[in-house]
């Protein structure tokens, strides 16, 4: 109790006496309250993890804006209303419970009759939506559960186009990034609605998934891994490498062994750390983050890398974050070191009933992460662990691993085109069709184009793996490129034939690749690979073989421009 002279003093001030709970008065700077933002609170840790999903998902709608037409539209090399048409046979006929259970999407709400507007509607909506969270930082339920759905919707008939462990991985991130706002305030900082621990360990248990789930399968894989010489291969032979890849290939021998041991400390001990402490948590994300940096700067992954940075920034407070922004007047910073200030000194916002409700679902939330992470353990535990796999189809809670096994030598498929009467003439000049971004022509200089993503590009890897009856879509490209048809050109850089007459025959021919030795007498001539015919992928065809083959798979046969 202040003495009374204290008292007078403090009445003839005109400042009154306040209580141990009452809150600081106007212009005075308390000397409970830190100047420093506190460790425990995560009101910046969400708007980066919000901005950091907004741009991921900008990346995706826009991949789909671009492609979805040329793959999945109503001329696409696989349409999508055929596949909703073969799901909805599958089920008598009717857009039932199970049908859209089976393939949740929204198309089945919309015009089929043309599907190409209806994609690029989704796509534009996600993008608009994206863009207004990624410039803002500001969002709420509502938009985070639109940008999911409309995501999920195009992933459900995407079929092999979206068949990526990616896809799955940025469905869950965004539908635990659903539950970090208000339902519908859009404000950067709403006070009433703090980030919520459940979520942020939710982002925590995703990352921890993801990097156990691929040191696991690269251990119980392929047999490289565990002699350590897997990098001796992987920068020739992954599906898409970037410039730096064809240096880093010619690395010291030591090297490789260094990078493939560094790997499963990364995904196999590291990820343990999120669980110890602030300090041990902060470490984990910081490492991710690097380690993601360096695949990001060696491969072309797609926006895989760049989207498993997301659920690490889980791992860094505002404490930590504040380190990077300035400390300017009505800042951000300035801003969350009120909000701190005034939580320290006593003084909250009014009570609501909305943060109660919030709390419910918040739990709800935690027990359906729980619940569906069953499955996802027991397959982690498993000697038969399989790699980024939903276990329902709305992907709220997913396996994930990448590169359990390496190729140790580079195929690739090269179309090419001629407009020889005489496919088997021995003066038939054959042509190569280049695409944006897959090895082809040996002199071309690898790409750097993460986090975008060909798709085709990366079908085409993998198809080189196969035969061409495993892969009908490239059947259907065949057809496409016969009749210069300008979807499907799109797609690919080069067209041989623009401004001349389609080719008369179109065939698939199998390479294998290798880097040219930096320095070398290639490398020298401007190559960057070295490549060897192996054989035929397909025959030599015209658009007259194919009409059979296209009318049984309700395939439009194109016309020749």
């Amino acid at each position: 109790m202040a003495a009374p002279e204290e008292s007078l003093r403090r009445r003839k001030t005109g400042v009154a006496d306040r209580g141990p709970g009452s809150p600081p008065a106007p212009g005075r700077d308390p000397a409970p309250c830190s100047a420093r933002l506190r460790v425990g609170t995560f009101w910046l840790t969400r708007i980066v993890l919000l901005k950091a999903l907004a741009f991921l998902y900008w990346v995706a709608f826009l991949v789909a804006l671009n492609q979805n037409k040329q793959l999945i539209g109503d001329r696409g090399l696989l349409p999508c209303r055929a596949y909703l048409e073969s799901v909805r046979e599958y089920f008598r006929g009717s857009v039932g419970w199970d049908a859209v259970s089976y393939a949740p999407t929204v198309l089945w709400l919309l015009d089929w009759s043309d599907m190409n507007t209806s994609l690029d509607l989704l796509a534009l909506l996600g993008l608009g939506i994206s863009s207004f969270i990624l410039a803002t930082g500001c969002a709420n339920m509502a938009l985070m559960a639109a940008l999911w759905v409309l995501y999920m919707s195009l992933v459900n008939v995407g079929q092999v186009w979206y068949s990526f462990g990616w896809e799955s991985q940025l469905l869950e991130t965004g539908f635990l990034g659903i539950f970090l706002c208000p339902l519908w305030t859009l404000s950067q900082l709403p006070r009433h609605t703090p980030p919520s621990q459940i979520v942020l360990w939710g982002f925590r248990w995703l990352i921890f998934r993801i990097m156990l789930g691929a040191g696991l399968i690269k251990i119980r894989g392929d047999r490289c891994w565990r002699d350590l010489t897997c990098m001796d291969f992987h920068y020739e032979t992954q599906p898409v490498p970037s410039p730096a890849a064809y240096y880093l290939h010619r690395s010291p021998w030591w090297l490789h062994r260094c990078e493939t041991l560094g790997t499963h400390l990364l995904e196999l001990l590291v990820p343990f750390l999120v669980f110890l402490g602030r300090r041990a948590c902060v470490i984990h994300g910081l490492l991710q983050i690097l380690f993601q940096v360096v695949l990001i700067v060696s491969g072309n992954l797609s926006f895989l890398n760049w989207l498993t940075m997301v659920p690490c920034l889980a791992c860094f407070d505002d404490a930590a974050l504040g380190r990077l922004l300035p400390s300017t007047p009505g800042g951000l910073k300035d801003r969350v070191h009120t909000i701190q200030e005034e939580e320290a000194c006593g003084v909250r916002p009014a009570p609501r009933r909305g943060p109660a409700v919030r709390r419910v679902v918040n739990l709800a939330l935690g027990v359906l992460v729980a619940w569906l992470s069953v499955p996802v353990v027991l397959n982690l535990l498993s000697s038969k662990q399989v790699m980024n796999t939903s276990f329902s189809p709305l992907r709220i809670v997913n396996t994930y691993g990448a590169f359990g096994s390496i190729t140790r030598e580079r195929t690739e498929v090269i179309l090419q085109g001629t407009t020889s009467p005489n496919a088997s003439a021995p003066d038939a000049v054959w042509e190569d069709y280049e695409f944006k971004c897959k090895p082809g022509d040996p002199r071309r200089r690898p790409c750097l184009i993460t986090p975008y993503h060909y798709r085709l590009d990366w079908l085409m890897w993998f198809a080189a793996f196969q035969t061409y009856e495993h892969n009908e879509w490239i059947i259907h490209l065949a057809g496409k490129l016969l009749a210069n048809d300008a979807d499907a050109l799109s797609l690919l850089a080069l067209n041989p034939f623009a401004g001349r007459p389609p080719p008369r025959w179109v065939r698939g021919e199998h390479y294998r690749y290798k880097f040219s030795r930096p320095g070398g007498q290639r490398a020298a001539e401007g190559q960057w690979w070295v490549r060897k015919r192996i054989g035929p992928y397909f025959p030599p065809l015209s658009l007259e073989d194919l009409r059979t083959y296209f009318r049984s798979r309700g395939w439009p046969l194109p016309e020749p421009v």
